[in-house]
């Protein structure tokens, strides 16, 4: 197992290990209280708990190697994974709006032990805020979708636990009890937002979305210092796998080149783009210009390729 694997793993358990602890410290103080938005809270941290778990076995298929069923590699188990736990916190919404809606209609119910529940409010807040920068910092570090989306999960916590000991304040101040429900519908929307945000970019990956458009740059940058050793290229295709890249394209060079001498373009190429992108593959296919003589009308031909004449950068065939 490599460092950047073991850094993923160690901050995975690190989640699971304080979202049991929030989970089993929201759910004891919710019920001792009877309050709605606190065990709304206990829900979410459970539905991270759970996340958090699938993110760690995410992120431990993903780091395996290529096999005879899967060639390009575990990649998308990360994807796969964001998609599951932006799903979860879909399902936590709708049991918070069943918990608080009823209790809207009724007025809301007199709440106990206020003080408990703002303490395990801004405890939880805290302890999130902590992990959920720690789990976005190595996701973003190892290209990890299932650690971002973990983090996200824990920020969002964090947002609703601050609203949440909003809700209990202003329940001290006034004594209306029915801003506890209010609170719980609150966080049950902002959750929802994140849910539908994790599975719109998690879904682009999946259906194999182009690289971002400022790593395609790099890429075709790369190429552009090396025009002047071929006739163009075409057909570039990026996509993502979890944390990896692939990269392919067809590259058309003079039809008297020797092939080792493709060969030796191609490897500077892909050395090259690989230095510049993380965990990124590159498959170039070389093309006589001869195959390409119709898309390159007004540029070389068959016969100056034959008579090594051939131009060989888009600049000098203009």
């Amino acid at each position: 197992m490599d460092a950047i694997q073991q850094k993923k793993i160690k901050v995975a358990r690190l989640a699971i290990l304080s979202n049991s602890l929030l989970t089993i410290g929201k759910l004891l103080v919710g019920l001792r209280m009877g309050s709605i938005g606190v065990i709304s809270e206990a829900i979410h941290s459970g539905l991270d708990l759970i996340a958090s778990l699938i993110a760690f076995m995410a992120v431990r298929q993903s780091g395996k190697p290529a096999d005879a069923e899967h060639q390009y590699g575990h990649g998308k188990y990360e994807n796969l994974a964001s998609i599951i736990e932006a799903i979860l916190i879909l399902v936590a919404a709708v049991g918070i709006f069943v918990q608080a809606v009823p209790k809207l209609w009724q007025g809301g119910q007199e709440i106990e032990s206020l003080g408990w529940g703002a303490a395990v409010m801004v405890i939880s807040a805290a302890v999130n805020f902590v992990i959920s920068r720690k789990l976005m910092a190595v996701g973003k570090e190892t290209d990890s979708p299932a650690l971002v989306a973990d983090g996200w999960h824990l920020k969002t916590d964090v947002y609703t636990s601050l609203g949440v000991f909003v809700g209990l304040g202003a329940i001290y101040l006034t004594g209306f009890s029915i801003l506890d429900p209010i609170v719980g519908i609150i966080v049950g929307m902002m959750i929802v937002k994140a849910g539908f945000d994790l599975i719109r970019e998690s879904m682009g990956v999946m259906l194999d979305v182009s690289l971002p458009s400022e790593e395609e740059k790099v890429i075709k940058e790369v190429l552009a210092k090396h025009s002047h050793q071929y006739i163009e290229y075409h057909g570039l295709r990026t996509r993502k796998s979890g944390p990896y890249r692939y990269v392919d394209l067809h590259l058309v060079v003079p039809r008297h080149l020797p092939i080792g001498t493709v060969h030796q373009l191609c490897d500077h190429i892909e050395e090259e783009i690989e230095g510049e992108l993380p965990r990124v593959q590159v498959l170039i296919h070389c093309e006589p210009c001869e195959e390409a003589k119709e898309a390159l009308a007004g540029g070389c031909s068959a016969a100056a390729c034959q008579a090594e004449e051939c131009p060989v950068g888009p600049e000098e065939k203009n």
